[in-house]
Formats: C-alpha cells, structure tokens, sequence
C-alpha cells in the first residue's frame, strides 16, 4: 500500500532519531516544517468557501470605512469658528466637532429646540410660564441672604470635582445613568414644577431677591427628565427618516434642533430657562433687558451661573443663551463668574 506524505515524512524522522546521521536535529527540524506546511494546506483546502467568505467579508468592510472617513473628512467642520485674534485664552479643553448639514427649509412648527417648539421660541405662551408671584405666594422657603464676594474671597478654598453641584454635562460629559435626581416640588396656580429640592431656598430667594429689585422674573423650563427628552429626539429622528434621510443623517438633523438624550442639564433639576414679564422670548435681546442684565451681575449671589456666555461657545459647544441659567453654589459661581469663565474652565481646574 502506498505511504502518504505525511506517512513518509513521519518514517524520516523516526529513521533520522534513530540512526545518528549529520546534522539530525536540523533535518527533523525540516522535515516537521514540512509536515506543518502540509497540514495548513490541507486545512486551507478544506475550508476554501469559509476563507473567501471571511475574506470577502474583510474587504467589504475595509471599504465601507475608507468610504465612510472620507465622507466625514469632506463634511466635518467646527461648530463654531475660533477667535482668530490673538487674545484667545489658552485652554486643553478639546473643541467641538459637528458636521453641518444644511436643514434650511425643512424645519417647522413642530420641530423643538432644547424642548421647546419653535413658536415657543419666539414667544412662550403664558400657560408655559411660572411668574415670580404665582411661585413666592404658594411656596414656603428659607430665604437665603445675598452673598456678595469676589473670586479673591474663595482663594483658600478647597473645591471637590465630585461635589453633586459641579457636576459636568454636555455632549461628551452626559448624565451618568446612576444619576439619581432630588426632585422637590414647586407649586403654582397652574400645576406643579419641579427642580432638584436642594436648590429651591436659593432659587426662591434669588426671585425675591429681583422683585425687591423691581425686577420680575419667570421660570420657563425647570426639570425635564430623560424619557421626556428621549421621545423628542426619537421622534425627529424619524420625521427626518421618513422624509428619505438615513439614519445618520436623520440623527445629525434631529441634533441639531433637539438636545441629545442624556446631553441636558435640565434632565439634572439643577438648570432653569429664566425669562421676565417684559420679555418673554428665549434669544440674545433677553441679556440686554433688565431682567437680563440682573441675573448676570447678582444670580451669583445666590448660586447661578450663565451657563452658557458669549465668546464662549468653543468651549461649551453652546451658542450665547443669556436665559440658561445653572446651579453650582455660591463658592464656585462667585469664582466662575467674577472671572468670566465658563464651567468647562473652572471644572478642568480641579483635575
């Protein structure tokens, strides 16, 4: 009966171990190299469809993503442009990248921005708005006295990076999902809002505080919570995918109208949307009002900060909403405020 390969070649090395010829380990050595080539042959041979099928499978995918970064790299743009003057201030903070897709035209009434319809947007109806005496003349509060200080004031002190109050949330910082809100309740004529309980005694006092002032303002959005936020998204994204986007597009359509799940400060209970009984539009003529300029010189004093500033948006990734207002506690606002940072700054400081 005739031997096989690999018959002869096993007879070779048992011969060569046997019977001390020259250089014997280096011939075994050669003949199980051939033996190894042998059987991955035969292994190959066996498998050819798997093979092509796996190789087939390599080769589509490494042309999907070839593909695939050379569509970002032509889109991809910064979402905001950077000051070119030479008075930008040095940061690490890593810029926000956004590709654009235009979306001019097919935005309408119901399309929402940060939870609100665009309609909303130009003007909140009174039904969506809390006024300083509706919440004052149905709540009992501590009212807390206005701490007036300077960045200089908080030199010595020490702040802790996981204080529930510093709490860092935006599009590459989202609510962590152990995140657990302390909702307290607020109550109007027209319902109940809510916002995390721990910061109702200085909110209140803050409202006080304006009136006392001749200034009377309006709680517009206080706490919204994930699922809420998860069905605005949601439900865009498929508007945009029925009207023939794909997903991706459909997605970076939808971000940019609706605040990514996960992505809100309000879904926290610690960020407010304030407006005043003079003004009730959500847009930049907020800040120049009283009511606007106000809030930036005293909310300070009772623990808010303008979360998002003008010339800042590289940083927060946030165009300028002089009615977005966040709650840090005295210590930091006084700090990030005097300053005329941002809480992005104030929180990489403490790394």
């Amino acid at each position: 009966m005739k031997k096989t390969f690999e018959e002869k070649m096993k007879s070779k090395i048992h011969q060569t171990k046997k019977n001390k010829v020259t250089m014997r380990y280096l011939r075994i050595a050669y003949y199980k190299l051939l033996l190894f080539f042998y059987h991955m042959g035969l292994s190959i041979s066996g498998n050819v469809k798997r093979i092509m099928i796996a190789f087939a499978a390599i080769m589509m995918f490494c042309l999907s993503s070839s593909f695939v970064m050379m569509s970002q790299n032509a889109t991809t743009s910064y979402a905001y442009a950077l000051p070119q003057n030479e008075d930008r201030p040095d940061s690490d903070i890593v810029l926000v990248e956004e590709e654009e897709i235009d979306i001019s035209g097919i935005i309408d009434d119901d399309d929402v921005i940060d939870g609100y319809e665009i309609e909303q947007l130009k003007d909140i109806g009174e039904s969506n708005q809390f006024s300083v005496d509706d919440i004052l003349n149905h709540n009992e509060y501590q009212e807390r006295e206005r701490v007036v200080a300077s960045a200089e004031t908080y030199a010595d002190y020490e702040f802790d990076k996981n204080d529930w109050r510093l709490l860092l949330i935006n599009k590459q910082h989202p609510v962590p999902e152990d995140y657990e809100v302390e909702l307290g309740n607020i109550s109007t004529m027209k319902g109940v809002m809510q916002c995390d309980a721990r910061i109702i005694d200085d909110l209140l006092s803050m409202l006080q505080a304006a009136k006392d002032d001749g200034v009377n303002l309006w709680i517009c959005s206080p706490y919204r919570d994930y699922a809420y936020q998860e069905m605005l998204f949601d439900r865009k994204i498929n508007k945009y995918m029925s009207a023939g986007y794909s997903y991706m597009e459909a997605y970076m359509l939808a971000s940019q109208v609706v605040t990514v799940p996960g992505a809100s400060e309000h879904q926290l209970g610690l960020a407010l949307d304030i407006v005043c009984d003079t003004y009730t539009a959500l847009d930049e003529g907020f800040g120049d009002t009283k009511a606007g300029q106000w809030l930036l010189e005293h909310s300070r004093e009772y623990g808010f900060i303008l979360r998002y500033p003008k010339g800042k948006e590289y940083i927060t990734g946030i165009d300028f909403e002089p009615w977005h207002f966040r709650y840090v506690g005295v210590e930091a606002a006084t700090v990030i405020m005097d300053e005329g940072i941002t809480l992005e700054e104030f929180v990489e400081r403490l790394e």
